[in-house]
């Protein structure tokens, strides 16, 4: 079975090394084009780029897939590229660009996604921020059939996964792209032997994990300790919670919401109640 790939971060990475190890071939990869990067901010291919030309696989970079839209010359030689791999299965994986009806339809199995939630829990770009953030007990990987709408097609496969009290965005992360790896490799595998179910996906619980902004990772000390704990979680690595003390912004790594300690006169929001020497400035009087 010949597979296109598409997709950009690590989390993408990580399935396309996974398919690459399966033995499946993939003719070519599509992923956003380099970006600045780095102190120097010199232009870095993405981690999927890296992979594929560490195994010789031709890499296409369009700045869009639409035909009519703002890059069509992009969009046309992407097209060709496409035609000329002759795939008979497309898999995407945190690509970044939305697949217009003719790159659906392209392949003859059409395009299967690896999303990092179980749908349709958490649609959208930060599935897993937002479920950290909102005190998930669970998550998982769903293999899904893509359509036109955004994280709206049906479910091929689903695995759960739980989510750990001190688990943040990172941590959760890597397990969910190991998990997504070996999740693609079986739909894949039951693709090629007419083996793959598909289910709608239920009309009820749809929820949108809306892009991180960096505006968010300012604390709120007006907010409970157990909301605190889990936005700190889920702002680790990106954003990075941050606050003040004396005048300098500080990044909050973790925390740990220990019982209910309201403010109080003595011990406003925010206040330090407790430190450990040399980790914690130590709180003012």
């Amino acid at each position: 079975m010949k597979v296109v790939f598409a997709g950009t971060p690590e989390f993408a990475a990580v399935a396309l090394q996974a398919l690459l190890a399966a033995g499946f071939e993939v003719p070519l990869v599509l992923t956003q084009p380099d970006r600045p990067a780095g102190r120097g901010m010199k232009l870095q291919a993405s981690p999927v780029k890296q992979l594929a030309l560490q195994h010789g696989i031709p890499v296409s970079q369009p700045l869009s897939l639409r035909l009519d839209g703002k890059y069509p010359a992009d969009a046309a030689a992407a097209r060709e590229a496409l035609l000329a791999a002759g795939a008979d299965i497309m898999v995407v994986a945190a690509y970044g660009l939305i697949l217009p009806q003719w790159t659906l339809e392209l392949p003859r199995l059409g395009c299967l996604n690896i999303h990092a939630s179980l749908l349709p829990r958490w649609r959208g770009a930060a599935p897993i921020h937002r479920a950290i953030e909102a005190g998930d007990l669970e998550t998982g990987i769903t293999i899904m059939q893509m359509d036109l709408g955004l994280d709206t097609g049906d479910m091929l496969l689903e695995e759960k996964l739980a989510i750990r009290p001190d688990d943040s965005t990172g941590v959760l992360h890597d397990r969910l792209a190991l998990l997504g790896g070996r999740l693609i490799v079986e739909a894949l595998e039951l693709a090629a032997c007419g083996g793959l179910r598909a289910t709608p996906q239920p009309a009820e619980g749809v929820n949108y994990a809306h892009k991180i902004e960096k505006a968010e990772a300012l604390i709120d000390w007006s907010l409970d300790a157990q909301t605190l704990a889990r936005r700190v979680r889920a702002f680790n690595p990106f954003p990075g919670a941050v606050t003040s003390w004396q005048g300098e912004s500080l990044k909050v790594w973790g925390a740990v919401a220990e019982g209910d300690q309201p403010a109080s006169a003595d011990f406003p929001a925010g206040s330090v109640r407790s430190s450990q020497a040399g980790q914690l400035p130590q709180p003012q009087p």
